[in-house]
């Protein structure tokens, strides 16, 4: 997938990548997550890495957008409880776009291993989440801007990790969670193409048609959310942030090579 493209080696790579991006986005609906498995595989297929990066998220816009779209008919996404939320994401993820051809995103893995170990440990230990009374939304609030630069630099694992602060520091459920956190990435992930595009990044032909399945991908992950128990979603949430604790230990240090 070097660029430029042709057609031949363009339609080869579509049929590998585009039904991985069609099951990623029905499961990271609730999981999060996506990019850390679409990335890699546009890298594996050729991709340079900025070019993927930016690609990739046009069609995470896609895939919060069709959640969201889900959410808004059910009635699940209340936009007046978010609206500072959503400022603080703009501003976070303007300057993580802006970042992206500066800072190198191999320099993020030390930090995205650490925050992957924090979130298992804040998600698995035994005690129950604290009850509304003791929330921080001042900490809340601070870690969904430090977040939304980390989303608009890469954005792997930032819908995962900002689950985890909603629920612990600004007393939401879990599936209330989910629902503001894809509304958050859909301005997370358009400043973000916003600012690549200008930049000419952006590989089209691959962007529009990993949007297209992707919306259509979390239209069907949001209708399977909405139906299942709060209990059912901790327990897809819960398993998805251990896989990628796991991931990031193995994947993410820098073993020394024997």
């Amino acid at each position: 997938m070097s660029h430029p493209y042709d057609g031949r080696v363009l339609g080869t790579d579509l049929l590998i990548l585009l039904p991985v991006a069609f099951l990623t986005s029905v499961i990271s609906v609730v999981t999060g997550a996506t990019s850390l498995i679409t990335v890699p595989v546009m890298l594996a297929l050729g991709m340079a890495a900025p070019e993927a990066i930016a690609s990739n998220m046009v069609a995470l816009t896609a895939l919060s957008l069709g959640a969201s779209s889900q959410f808004w008919k059910s009635g699940e996404l209340q936009l007046h409880s978010l609206s500072g939320l959503t400022a603080l994401t703009v501003g976070g993820s303007l300057l993580g776009a802006l970042l992206v051809t500066v800072l190198p995103t191999s320099s993020l893995k030390g930090v995205v291993v650490a925050a992957m170990l924090v979130m298992a440990w804040v998600v698995l230990r035994p005690s129950p989440t604290p009850p509304p009374s003791h929330k921080n939304p001042w900490w809340g609030w601070a870690l969904t801007f430090l977040l939304g630069i980390y989303g608009g630099l890469f954005s792997g694992g930032y819908v995962t990790l900002l689950t985890v602060v909603f629920t612990h520091t600004l007393g939401f459920t879990l599936k209330e969670a989910v629902v503001g956190t894809k509304w958050l990435n859909v301005f997370s992930s358009l400043i973000a193409v916003i600012v690549f595009a200008l930049q000419g990044l952006v590989v089209w032909p691959v962007a529009l048609a990993m949007a297209l399945v992707m919306f259509w991908g979390a239209q069907l992950g949001a209708i399977w959310t909405r139906n299942l128990p709060e209990r059912v979603v901790r327990m897809v949430f819960t398993f998805a942030v251990l896989v990628l604790a796991v991931r990031a230990v193995v994947v993410d240090v820098p073993w020394p090579r024997g």
